[in-house]
Formats: structure tokens, sequence, C-alpha cells
């Protein structure tokens, strides 16, 4: 079994290009199902429908979030798909279970004053507050993903166009644009910032850290939480918010769906789609409030 995993995870690595972060995931996934199996004295390939959902009953129990049940339907699926493929199995013994439905939630987001207040807050000029100013400006001016972000080379960055090559799920390459705003962040970041930063001529990469190399994705959340904290927003504020933010905020503006999708690099216009029930939500919130004070207001009137 050992044997087998190893050569799933090559396979998955290799073939399928996933990201480290989506392989660490698998290997939890599974190693948390074979334990499973270890406990209960079950055979790995000799699993069946029954005894699967047994585990997916222990879950519930458990209180694992419906979502990550999902998750680790469909990793174990996969891993099982795999071994017919290889033929080490006639059939995958879990045709037929399904996942339970992914409670639906909609992407939380930052009004423009509190992005304002976000950025604003990395306002000194040292090295490290030029590159966390345009890091913040970049994040959100182009709604990239945080590995997206950190993988950006000094070769990527276009700043007569306004674009950064970045690459996204899968390995793929996009073309992410950006404003003036960034554009001036990133001009005083490069000037003023990354040189005092650089210690090895030869490093590629766009963020650089106090060691002169390239920024990683926990360093990233660190510094968005810090000046999250020092701009005193009530609420927690993670990389992956600003994507968020970008999306509704560009939505909001009048850009077109498929726009939207092309620009955050989403496969499926779907992943993009859960924005526009966010739109809805704020205009709907918006009528109510415009039509409660309207009764308000006339209600003042006829006293």
């Amino acid at each position: 079994m050992y044997q087998l995993l190893a050569d799933y995870f090559r396979y998955l690595q290799a073939e399928r290009n996933l990201s480290p972060y989506t392989l660490r995931n698998y290997q939890s996934d599974l190693s948390h199902f074979l334990d499973f199996l270890d406990e209960e004295g079950l055979d790995p390939l000799g699993t069946d429908r029954q005894q699967f959902r047994r585990y997916l009953a222990r879950l519930r129990e458990d209180g694992v979030a419906g979502g990550s049940i999902a998750r680790r339907v469909s990793t174990v699926h996969s891993f099982y798909r795999y071994l017919v493929r290889e033929g080490r199995l006639e059939k995958d013994p879990l045709l037929g279970v399904r996942a339970p439905k992914r409670e639906r939630r909609l992407p939380t987001f930052l009004p423009h004053e509190q992005v304002s207040a976000l950025i604003r807050a990395a306002g000194d000029d040292t090295p490290h507050g030029l590159r966390d100013r345009a890091l913040l400006e970049l994040m959100y001016a182009a709604g990239v993903r945080l590995s997206e972000v950190v993988g950006v080379d000094l070769r990527d960055l276009d700043l007569a166009e306004r674009t950064a090559r970045v690459k996204g799920k899968g390995n793929k390459e996009r073309i992410a644009f950006f404003g003036a705003a960034a554009e001036a962040t990133l001009k005083l970041y490069l000037r003023d910032g990354r040189k005092r930063l650089l210690q090895r001529l030869e490093e590629p990469a766009l963020f650089l850290n106090r060691d002169g190399g390239r920024l990683s994705t926990r360093s990233v959340q660190l510094i968005v939480r810090k000046y999250a904290l020092r701009a005193g927003l009530d609420q927690r504020v993670w990389p992956h918010l600003l994507r968020h933010t970008f999306a509704t905020h560009m939505l909001d503006g009048g850009a077109e769906l498929r726009v939207v999708q092309e620009l955050m690099g989403h496969a499926s216009v779907s992943s993009t789609q859960i924005y526009l029930h966010v739109t809805e939500e704020r205009q709907r919130q918006k009528y109510t409030e415009a039509f409660y004070n309207q009764v308000r207001l006339k209600a003042k009137e006829r006293k």
C-alpha cells in the first residue's frame, strides 16, 4: 500500500501537475481514510461501499463540515480510479457513493473604504513597508491567488502595460491586469525597496524577504493580518479575501461575468457566478435600507 501511495503521488505531481497545497490535502485525506481502515482491520484493496459509508458516518459524528467530507470523498474516489487504471483493481469499489451536498456559502468581501484603510496601513517608506504596500495593491487590483502573487518574478511584470504574468492552478499561465495605483506602488518598491532587500543579483522573485529570497505564502498571510489589525478592521482578514473583494467590486462596477472569469483564471464560469449572488444580496440590502428609511421619513412627516 505504501508503494501504491508513493506511485499515486508521483502520478499526481508529474501528470496532473497539482500544487503542493493540493498534494498535501490529498495526502492528509488519504492517510485519514487508510488509518480508519487500519483501525477497523479492513484491507484497503478489499473495501466496499458499506465500509466507506461507515467512514463517512464517522466523519459526520466527528463534526467534520460537509465541504470537507465532500473533498475527502472526491480524493478517495480519485485514488481508487487510479488503481483501476493501473490494473490493481478491476473496478472502483466505491462507485455510486456520493458526497453530501456542500453548504452554499457566499464569499465575504471588504468594502472600498476598508480596502483603502488596509493598504494605507502599510504606509512607511522602509523597504519592507514599500514591499508590503505594493504587495497589497497588486493582490487587490489584480485579484490574484496567494500562490500566484508569491510566484511572480521580476521578468513577469510589465509596468508599461500594467500586467503581470502569473501561474494559476494546474500551472496554467494567464495575464493579470492592474491599475494606476498598483503601478505607482510597484514603481516605488522597485526603485527604493527591492534594491535594498536584494542580496543576490540573480534572484528572480519580485517580492523579497529580509534575506533577499522569495517571500513565502506564510509571510504574506502574516503581512495581511498585520495591516488589517493596524487598520482596525473588525473582521478576520486573509489574502484570499482580497481576491473575493476584487471579484465583487468588479461585478459591482458593471464588469461582464465572462471578463471577471478570465481575469480570475477560473476554469468554469460557475466558480465566478457565486459573486453575482453577493452583488445581488448587496442590492437587496440597499433596497431594504432605502425602503425603510423612506417609511420612517414619511412617518415622521405625518407626526
